[in-house]
Protein backbone atom coordinates (compact mmCIF):
# COMPACT_ATOMS: atom_id res chain seq x y z
CA UNK A 1 0.00 0.00 0.00
CA UNK A 2 1.38 3.47 -0.78
CA UNK A 3 1.76 6.35 1.49
CA UNK A 4 -0.54 8.16 -0.80
CA UNK A 5 -3.47 5.16 -0.66
CA UNK A 6 -2.87 5.28 3.35
CA UNK A 7 -3.58 9.33 3.35
CA UNK A 8 -6.35 8.48 1.42
CA UNK A 9 -7.95 6.12 3.94
CA UNK A 10 -6.92 8.43 7.24
CA UNK A 11 -8.81 11.15 5.20
CA UNK A 12 -11.63 9.44 4.33
CA UNK A 13 -12.24 7.42 8.01
CA UNK A 14 -11.69 11.12 9.67
CA UNK A 15 -15.01 12.25 7.26
CA UNK A 16 -16.87 9.61 8.67
CA UNK A 17 -16.31 9.43 12.27
CA UNK A 18 -15.43 11.79 15.29
CA UNK A 19 -14.51 10.64 18.44
CA UNK A 20 -15.59 12.35 22.06
CA UNK A 21 -13.38 14.69 22.41
CA UNK A 22 -13.80 15.91 18.64
CA UNK A 23 -17.91 15.77 19.76
CA UNK A 24 -17.08 18.06 23.00
CA UNK A 25 -15.05 20.78 20.81
CA UNK A 26 -17.58 20.91 18.32
CA UNK A 27 -20.38 21.60 20.98
CA UNK A 28 -18.18 24.20 22.63
CA UNK A 29 -17.89 26.12 19.52
CA UNK A 30 -21.29 25.90 18.35
CA UNK A 31 -21.18 24.25 15.38
CA UNK A 32 -24.45 23.37 13.63
CA UNK A 33 -25.12 19.39 14.82
CA UNK A 34 -27.41 17.21 16.30
CA UNK A 35 -26.16 14.74 18.24
CA UNK A 36 -28.60 11.44 17.75
CA UNK A 37 -29.06 8.41 19.61
CA UNK A 38 -30.48 5.48 17.75
CA UNK A 39 -31.02 3.17 20.13
CA UNK A 40 -34.55 2.07 22.08
CA UNK A 41 -36.15 4.83 23.95
CA UNK A 42 -36.20 2.42 27.35
CA UNK A 43 -32.44 3.17 26.56
CA UNK A 44 -32.29 6.73 25.86
CA UNK A 45 -34.38 6.82 28.90
CA UNK A 46 -31.72 5.27 31.35
CA UNK A 47 -28.81 7.11 30.15
CA UNK A 48 -27.63 9.59 26.82
CA UNK A 49 -25.00 12.37 25.81
CA UNK A 50 -26.88 15.54 27.43
CA UNK A 51 -28.62 16.84 24.92
CA UNK A 52 -29.17 14.29 22.19
CA UNK A 53 -32.21 13.48 20.63
CA UNK A 54 -34.10 9.65 20.20
CA UNK A 55 -34.07 8.22 16.66
CA UNK A 56 -34.32 4.92 17.24
CA UNK A 57 -32.78 3.57 13.97
CA UNK A 58 -35.59 0.66 13.60
CA UNK A 59 -38.21 3.50 13.51
CA UNK A 60 -36.66 6.13 10.83
CA UNK A 61 -38.18 7.38 8.22
CA UNK A 62 -39.07 10.46 5.77
CA UNK A 63 -41.93 10.48 7.80
CA UNK A 64 -40.15 10.37 11.01
CA UNK A 65 -37.39 12.85 9.57
CA UNK A 66 -39.27 15.98 8.32
CA UNK A 67 -39.40 18.49 11.21
CA UNK A 68 -35.57 17.89 10.99
CA UNK A 69 -33.21 20.57 10.19
CA UNK A 70 -31.47 19.29 7.06
CA UNK A 71 -28.41 22.22 7.15
CA UNK A 72 -27.15 20.44 10.68
CA UNK A 73 -24.64 17.22 10.69
CA UNK A 74 -26.09 14.54 12.45
CA UNK A 75 -23.77 13.18 14.99
CA UNK A 76 -24.88 9.33 15.61
CA UNK A 77 -24.23 6.62 18.72
CA UNK A 78 -25.10 3.82 20.01
CA UNK A 79 -23.70 1.95 22.93
CA UNK A 80 -20.55 1.29 21.24
CA UNK A 81 -18.10 -1.15 19.59
CA UNK A 82 -20.15 -4.31 20.36
CA UNK A 83 -23.54 -2.15 18.55
CA UNK A 84 -24.00 -1.51 14.95
CA UNK A 85 -26.84 0.55 16.04
CA UNK A 86 -24.96 4.07 14.66
CA UNK A 87 -24.02 2.80 11.71
CA UNK A 88 -27.93 1.66 10.83
CA UNK A 89 -28.64 5.58 12.12
CA UNK A 90 -26.13 6.68 10.03
CA UNK A 91 -26.75 5.30 7.12
CA UNK A 92 -30.46 5.31 6.90
CA UNK A 93 -30.04 9.28 7.61
CA UNK A 94 -27.79 9.66 4.58
CA UNK A 95 -30.18 7.48 2.51
CA UNK A 96 -32.89 10.09 3.63
CA UNK A 97 -30.52 13.30 2.20
CA UNK A 98 -29.34 14.46 6.06
CA UNK A 99 -25.07 14.52 6.41
CA UNK A 100 -23.48 12.21 8.92
CA UNK A 101 -21.07 11.48 11.06
CA UNK A 102 -20.42 8.38 13.73
CA UNK A 103 -19.51 8.94 16.58
CA UNK A 104 -16.36 6.11 17.56
CA UNK A 105 -17.00 4.32 20.65
CA UNK A 106 -20.63 5.72 21.41
CA UNK A 107 -22.26 5.82 24.56
CA UNK A 108 -19.31 3.49 26.44
CA UNK A 109 -16.55 5.85 25.31
CA UNK A 110 -18.30 8.90 25.98
CA UNK A 111 -18.43 7.95 29.41
CA UNK A 112 -14.67 6.50 29.29
CA UNK A 113 -13.22 9.86 27.92
CA UNK A 114 -15.22 11.18 31.22
CA UNK A 115 -18.31 12.99 29.54
CA UNK A 116 -21.56 13.83 31.56
CA UNK A 117 -24.95 11.73 30.81
CA UNK A 118 -28.59 12.05 31.52
CA UNK A 119 -31.29 9.96 32.24
CA UNK A 120 -32.33 8.21 34.47
CA UNK A 121 -28.71 6.39 35.43
CA UNK A 122 -26.92 9.95 34.08
CA UNK A 123 -23.26 10.44 35.72
CA UNK A 124 -21.81 14.06 36.03
CA UNK A 125 -18.59 13.59 35.26
CA UNK A 126 -15.47 16.01 34.34
CA UNK A 127 -13.54 15.41 30.66
CA UNK A 128 -10.27 13.33 30.94
CA UNK A 129 -7.64 15.24 28.94
CA UNK A 130 -7.17 13.70 25.54
CA UNK A 131 -3.45 12.71 24.77
CA UNK A 132 -4.29 13.56 21.53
Amino acid sequence: MSITEQINYYQQKLTFEMDAADLHTARQQGKNLVVVDGRQHSYYQIEHIPGAVNLPHRALSFDTTTALDKSALYICYCDGMGCNGSTQTALKLLMLGFEVKELVGGLDWWKRDGYPTEGSQGQAKRPLQCGC
